[in-house]
């Protein structure tokens, strides 16, 4: 065989790529291939956070590719018009990609093996590129799929993951395939001002920077806010510019209680990818509905835009909500926080914080964000739908001395640690301690009575 293509999508990486490694081993030039597919623009994920980290992750696909004697190619469009077009150029025989979980991942597939194959050519699709294990390798006896974490990751601890591969020492291109200039997040505007940066490089210094001096500890701090002590390793997982594959490996390799915690973590992700596989419509629909008729109206526009911006008078939650707004990302911690005032306090539809999440996280991921929002509002797996996080209780749990909130809400630096997370404490200071930070939005009292009444009805 001569020539193979291989489509990169949400696995922007050169070590443990088996799509790659296949190509290579069988076709004597590759061509390494990105589409800016215009079907994700159109539905909304072109969000600037996270074209910014991939203007980055495709530079450095680039750049390595280019070490090893080969380079990337760009197009923009249909996803399956333009990978056509570049077999066509290249006289490719086979084209290999990653598989995916996602409605739109499993639609996108179909439409191009019936495209390939009224050509002539083929395409290999690969599973644990994007995930440890496929979804629907480990089920329960009566269903497709698994709807409770612990028996989940019971089963899926017991399955040994595929070694991982090194990257490829050299790349032949075949000339006479053009590309696109490659994007640059300067060129971006709307770009959150503290958004880390992306790419495969950028990536594994972070993993080997985790592993050395983080892991270990993980277990009893990462719940800890201002200790900022999680992997913040999620951006790179859901770009692929790390291998999940790998990094359970290597972390299992770190060994330890906060080894053990952080693949349980990497678990919950798969744990999703498995419930969206089986249900795509999840991704927009409750999984398990509690016939919940949200609030609308302009008092509740009011309040989703006070929770937007960060000014909802409670100091944790808006803490949380501004971090997102300068970041692109979110303390995992604030994120339930910040879900569980939007849906249970203020009693607002989970698919309203969910898209302002869409928006601006550079790790929005349609698995991850929709099904953990629907845990959090009660209407996905959780097995205690009714729970509501009181954000005062949380913050002096997680934030005990007020350090996360002084970091992101400076209108508070100067109250004293036992004041900060109370509102109805901070009423008491005078404007000149207190800036223009707001009163709250609702009582915790009323907020929690409106809730249960909502669900007590059905």
């Amino acid at each position: 065989m001569n020539t193979s293509v291989v489509l990169f999508t949400a696995d922007l990486r050169l070590h443990d790529h088996p799509p790659l490694r296949a190509a290579l081993d069988e076709a004597r030039e590759v061509v390494p291939l990105f589409v800016r597919d215009r079907g994700v623009t159109d539905a909304g994920f072109a969000a600037p956070n996270r074209l910014a980290f991939l203007a980055d992750c495709l530079r450095d696909l680039d750049a390595g590719l280019r070490e090893r004697g080969g380079r990337l190619v760009l197009r923009s469009g249909d996803v399956v018009d333009e990978v056509c077009k570049v077999v066509a150029e290249a006289d490719a025989d086979e084209v290999h990609m990653a598989a995916d979980v996602s409605a739109y991942a499993h639609l996108r597939e179909r439409r191009l093996r019936r495209a390939l194959e009224a050509d002539g050519r083929r395409l290999h699709v690969h599973e644990t590129v994007t995930g440890v294990i496929p979804p629907g390798t480990v089920t329960p006896a009566s269903s497709d799929h698994f709807a409770v974490f612990t028996p989940y990751f019971r089963q899926w601890s017991l399955r040994q993951p595929r070694d991982p591969l090194g990257a490829p020492r050299s790349i032949r291109v075949p000339e006479g395939v053009g590309s696109e200039e490659l994007p640059s997040r300067s060129a971006l505007s709307g770009v959150s001002p503290g958004l880390a940066a992306g790419g495969e490089a950028e990536g594994r210094k972070r993993l080997t920077a985790w592993l050395r001096s983080g892991i270990a500890a993980y277990e009893e701090r990462h719940d800890d806010m201002a200790g900022d002590a999680t992997s913040r390793l999620s951006p790179h997982l859901h770009f692929g510019t790390l291998s999940p594959v790998e990094l359970v490996h290597r972390a299992r390799r770190a060994g330890g209680p906060g080894a053990e915690a952080f693949v349980r973590q990497v678990a919950w992700r798969e744990f999703h990818r498995q419930v969206l596989a089986a249900r795509p419509a999840t991704a927009g629909d409750d999984y398990r509905t509690k016939h919940d008729r949200w609030r609308s109206g302009r008092a509740a526009q009011e309040d989703v835009e006070a929770w937007r911006e960060g000014r909802t008078g409670y100091p944790i939650v808006d803490a949380a909500m501004r971090q997102l707004l300068h970041e692109g990302w979110m303390h995992n911690r604030g994120r339930l926080l910040a879900a569980s005032f939007l849906t249970k306090t203020l009693y607002v539809d989970w698919r309203v914080g969910a898209r302002h999440f869409l928006e601006l996280l550079v790790d929005g991921d349609v698995a991850n964000n929709q099904l953990n929002w629907q845990w959090m509002a009660g209407t996905g797996t959780d097995s205690r739908p009714n729970r509501v996080l009181n954000p005062v209780a949380q913050a002096k749990r997680y934030d005990p001395d007020g350090a996360y909130v002084r970091r992101w809400v400076p209108e508070l630096t100067d109250i004293p640690d036992s004041a900060i997370h109370e509102p109805w404490r901070l009423q008491g200071f005078d404007r000149a301690r207190v800036g223009d930070y707001p009163d709250p939005i609702v009582e915790l009292a009323d907020g929690l009575a409106r809730f249960r009444q909502a669900r007590e009805r059905d």
